[in-house]
């Protein structure tokens, strides 16, 4: 906080009452500058800053009182002290409800004035330094949430890692269903915010593989009902492995909702239609759409065409038909670049 002398602006359409309070509070060591009216007042608050306005209720056009809700708006540090020749005590509790620190009544007894300056200036010390603190406690915890951000985004980006390296046919798919998923999000103007989740999901979606036996990640033939059981608990093994790291409700969501169907057919919970969270709907049908024209142990992979063939055929049942028209009309390899 500043160690120089406050300055205080003296509001009052009597010039004598000005040089009597001008006088007294710069014997006191406040420096002290005088306006004769609620045009003049502003025009100096526009041109300096001041620590505090001893401010009088009644002068020609606009009164204190009528000023005092503008001081509040525009200089919210600007302490101010009302100043009256009426002692009315709803006067002064419509005067301190606007905002002022204090109220003074003519004639002003100068060592009552010169306390009340001293307690308002102590007041508006102890506020600003308090929003100073607050302002600086919440600096502080933005950027610790930064931090704990970018080390579970490294964390996370570990668990991608490992997943890949244990299953060789889904290197770099998560990049990929990401990528995707983020193109659809941005043909349907989604907000960046949601934009951003759905593309830190597509990293992470089959994150629960990890829990899954090697031997049934590489399989070179179709999985028996018994490996397949074992297979759909990945989502649900990815919400639980993130749940620590994340701590993102929506994330988590989509993580375990990215495999429901449309038709209610799917798992883990059989959601359907709205009851699918949006980003799990979009990201069904970049999961379903890279994953078919990729590599698989037990199968080629499809084409473009036979792809997309494959969506359309799908549309309603496995996948939202809105979604799938968007994904399928929208230039997408463009802005993938694939």
């Amino acid at each position: 906080m500043s160690t120089e002398p406050e300055t205080i602006l003296i509001v009052d359409d009597e010039e004598s009452i000005r040089r009597l309070l001008h006088k007294k509070l710069s014997a006191e060591g406040y420096q002290c500058q005088e306006a004769g009216n609620a045009e003049q007042a502003l025009e100096q608050l526009r041109k300096n800053t001041f620590g505090m306005m001893i401010l009088d209720n009644k002068m020609p056009g606009k009164s204190g009182i009528e000023l005092l809700p503008e001081l509040r708006t525009g200089y919210p540090d600007t302490a101010v002290i009302m100043a009256t020749a009426t002692n009315d005590i709803g006067i002064a509790i419509e005067c301190m409800k606007q905002g002022a620190y204090d109220y003074i009544t003519k004639p002003f007894n100068l060592d009552e004035v010169t306390l009340s300056v001293n307690r308002a200036l102590e007041k508006r010390r102890l506020v600003l330094e308090n929003n100073e603190y607050r302002h600086h406690l919440e600096d502080k915890v933005a950027e610790q949430t930064r931090k704990i951000r970018a080390l579970s985004l490294s964390a996370i980006t570990a668990l991608v890692n490992a997943l890949e390296a244990k299953d060789k046919y889904t290197s770099g798919h998560s990049l990929r269903v990401a990528g995707i998923a983020v193109v659809i999000a941005r043909e349907m103007s989604l907000s960046q915010e949601i934009i951003d989740k759905v593309q830190l999901a597509g990293l992470v979606h089959d994150i629960g593989k990890i829990g899954v036996r090697a031997l049934i990640l590489n399989k070179p033939s179709r999985l028996n009902k018994e490996e397949l059981q074992q297979l759909r608990r990945h989502p649900e093994i990815g919400e639980h492995i993130l749940v620590p790291i994340a701590g993102d409700e929506g994330l988590l969501r989509l993580v375990r909702g990215h495999h429901e169907h449309y038709d209610g057919t799917g798992y883990p919970d059989g959601l359907k239609n709205s009851q699918i969270p949006l980003g799990d709907r979009i990201m069904a049908i970049a999961d379903a759409y890279e994953a078919m024209t990729s590599e698989r142990p037990y199968r080629r992979a499809l084409s473009d065409k036979k792809a997309r063939a494959e969506l359309e055929r799908c549309k309603g049942t496995q996948f939202d038909p809105g979604i799938v028209d968007t994904f399928l009309n929208s230039q997408w390899r463009q802005r993938l670049q694939l």
